[in-house]
């Protein structure tokens, strides 16, 4: 396939020259002779730009969108060969939001590879609505996210439960006690994800439902740093089981029983509806279902055992 075609497409949706440069590893000039290359053989101007914008002419509307047409054409016919071929081997860009991206993405691209050795994984971690966004512009193959999502262009389906229970120190009032209400926790200091994570959305939902308003709130970037200072005893949180199996093991954080909880939300994967399925996209999905089923069975048994 052209490759202009690939370069001219990533132009219109990134709206940047430099930005496609990168996202597609070549230099800013080699862009542009690109799309001076594409601009020549179809006898137009396509693009209108400035240092502040990149805007379709109205050729290059037209050319955008067959483009589009071919670059899904050719990803089907990839497809109808690996799958006479029996083979699935390829690029296959992945973005996850930050829980399931740091914490059980690994294992599922490490068990992948070891039965597809062909398949080139990339992977873009992010917070649910930057890989949500990535899907929509056709920049990532398979984006994985936390929480409900809808949109008319994309296929999306749940494959998996994600249990969010509220983490302590182990020296905490309330760790090892009977239940509680979550009224008992009005003057923690809750240590939350940023606004627009999955994790957020689900802490703001647990709130509204118990009609709950904390009296002290800290945001940190990382689940990783609010793990943490957790175990240093600086407040507490709403984490989801497959982030602290560790902690857990170790003793260095406890599950504090809250009446009502815990928290149940799905794990969800997008793929863009309009594009064709390849091969390496069909496996890597198949493996991702039946990874998180045994995964979250083994989690929930886990923490039976230490609470």
């Amino acid at each position: 396939m052209d490759q202009s075609l690939i370069v001219f497409v990533m132009v219109v949706d990134k709206q940047n020259f430099t930005r496609t440069a990168e996202a597609l590893h070549m230099t800013q000039p080699a862009v542009s002779q690109y799309i001076q290359t594409l601009e020549r053989t179809v006898g137009a101007r396509l693009l209108e730009r400035s240092n502040k914008y990149v805007r379709l002419t109205k050729a290059g509307e037209i050319v955008y969108h067959h483009a589009q047409e071919i670059i899904r054409m050719n990803a089907r016919m990839q497809y109808l060969v690996d799958e006479l071929m029996n083979t699935a081997q390829g690029n296959l860009s992945i973005g996850a939001s930050y829980t399931y991206g740091e914490y059980v993405l690994p294992h599922v691209i490490g068990k992948m590879r070891v039965q597809y050795p062909l398949i080139q994984p990339s992977i873009t971690i992010g917070n649910t609505q930057e890989i949500e966004r990535l899907v929509i512009r056709n920049q990532l193959d398979v984006g994985i996210i936390e929480g409900e999502f809808q949109h008319d262009h994309l296929y999306i389906e749940s494959f998996a439960d994600d249990e969010m229970v509220i983490v302590a120190p182990p020296n905490h009032r309330l760790a090892g006690r009977p239940p509680v209400d979550l009224s008992e926790l009005q003057e923690e200091i809750w240590i939350l994800r940023e606004e627009g994570s999955g994790t957020r959305e689900a802490v703001e939902r647990m709130f509204a439902q118990f009609q709950f308003s904390p009296s002290h709130m800290m945001d940190f970037g990382s689940t990783q740093i609010i793990k943490e200072s957790v175990e240093a005893g600086l407040g507490i949180s709403l984490l989801s089981q497959w982030v602290i199996q560790k902690e857990l093991t170790l003793g260095t954080l406890k599950i504090l029983d809250i009446r009502n909880l815990p928290v149940i939300r799905k794990f969800s994967f997008l793929t863009p509806s309009a594009v064709f399925e390849t091969k390496a996209t069909s496996v890597f999905l198949e493996i991702l279902r039946g990874y998180s089923v045994k995964k979250l069975r083994s989690n929930k048994k886990s923490t039976d055992q230490v609470l």
